[in-house]
């Protein structure tokens, strides 16, 4: 298997200027990281603007995240035998129209359809961007390739979310789709001009990369993502209106918040990539339980500024370390059905989003409170860790019974037993 992953990286065209390919792909990371959290900031404005509640407008959330779980393995087994840079165009093409679909959107119903197309494109191009760093990167240092381009997701929640969010509250909810879709249009120029030809593998087929979904790993990782995470967007989903009427501090402060968690998640990134170079299912472990312990924190700090945001600032650390290493473990346990495991992590991560916003709202509408969602994400990271468990549990029964095997992944993804 290594020298099979060494004979393709040397057919792997060095980019011109490898810090510019790289930057394109991070920077179409931040369009749709904007995109993704810009929603959650804007939610009041939103159900104002379409003239519904707050728990209704979560729904345009939850529609978004159910086109990214739709589109992600779909567009990921269709596009896997394209040229890599040419699908990563057309994805960012797609993205930029249904945010300016969504900027136009007359109505609640039709915004909702809106949100849904633009998250089509979103796994899949994540998905491939992680394929072609990995391509690019020096050998041995995928998960540190990998955590690079997902810095575009902290980097929009320190600057795009944050800077969309306040452009929304002055110049209406729909410039901050707009603005999204400007940064879609400039991803599509700067990949155009930087990042190098990339094929795609001409021997896999639909069917072949969808027989990952057989691999009782790979489901139960996808199960991790869906479930556990689900935790962090059932309270984030809400944080605007937690802001302003649990803690009690004006709409001014909701871009702030946003901006610590961003900040956060960049910290997250780097010690994420690094955790995962170490041991993938360790920092994965540790990602979840942290998760559980923060969103139970921030359920009782709410009502104090200061300790709300410290709070958030560790649960957004400790989403990127669990993001990260749940894709990295998706490369490692789909063998050769790369693509799909790459943009299958967004699928149950956008499964998450909807599944937290969804019951999130359910209790917001219960009439439970606005801190009644964190509590909600506890028992969702609870389910989650029982979940790895049983992955784990999994892992170490089939190493004994198979101890001349010590890999699964290609040979540049770590391997990170526990």
């Amino acid at each position: 298997m290594r020298e099979a992953v060494d004979g393709l990286a040397s057919l792997v065209p060095a980019p011109r200027h490898p810090a510019l390919a790289t930057a394109a792909l991070i920077l179409g990371g931040i369009a749709i990281g904007t995109t993704e959290f810009v929603t959650m900031g804007l939610l009041p404005q939103i159900a104002d603007g379409v003239t519904v509640s707050i728990p209704e407008a979560g729904h345009t959330i939850s529609a978004y995240a159910a086109g990214v779980v739709v589109g992600a393995p779909l567009i990921a087994a269709l596009g896997a035998t394209l040229p890599r840079k040419g699908l990563l165009l057309g994805l960012m093409v797609a993205f930029a129209a249904g945010n300016a679909l969504s900027a136009l959107a007359p109505s609640y119903e039709l915004l909702v359809g809106a949100r849904f197309l633009a998250g089509l494109p979103h796994g899949a191009f994540f998905g491939v961007a992680a394929l072609v760093a990995v391509d690019l990167a020096p050998r041995g240092r995928a998960g540190r390739a990998v955590g690079t381009v997902m810095l575009g997701i902290p980097i929009a929640n320190v600057l795009g979310v944050p800077g969309a969010t306040w452009l929304g509250q002055h110049a209406g909810w729909r410039s901050a789709y707009w603005l999204v879709a400007v940064l879609g249009l400039a991803t599509v120029a700067l990949v155009a001009a930087q990042v190098p030809q990339l094929p795609g593998d001409r021997s896999r087929t639909m069917r072949a990369e969808l027989a990952a979904l057989k691999n009782v790993q790979v489901l139960l990782t996808l199960a991790v993502g869906a479930i556990g995470f689900g935790g962090m967007f059932a309270m984030y989903s809400y944080i605007a209106p937690t802001v302003t009427e649990v803690t009690g501090l004006s709409e001014s402060a909701v871009p702030v918040f946003l901006l610590v968690f961003g900040a956060s998640g960049l910290v997250g990134n780097v010690l994420a990539g690094r955790l995962g170079d170490w041991s993938v299912l360790r920092s994965i472990v540790i990602g979840m339980v942290g998760i559980g312990v923060s969103l139970a924190l921030f359920a009782v700090a709410a009502p104090y500024a200061i300790p709300a945001l410290v709070v958030l600032a560790m649960t957004s650390i400790l989403a990127s370390v669990l993001v990260i290493n749940l894709q990295l473990r998706l490369m490692q346990v789909a063998g050769a059905a790369q693509t799909l495991a790459a943009a299958g992590n967004h699928a149950a991560l956008n499964l998450a989003n909807a599944l937290g916003a969804f019951l999130g709202g359910a209790v917001i509408a219960g009439g439970y409170g606005y801190t009644a969602p964190s509590w909600v994400g506890v028992g969702l990271a609870v389910l989650g860790l029982a979940v790895l468990g049983a992955s784990v549990l999994l892992h170490r029964r089939d190493r004994r019974a198979r101890p001349g095997v010590t890999r699964t992944a290609p040979a540049d993804v770590p391997t990170g037993v526990a």
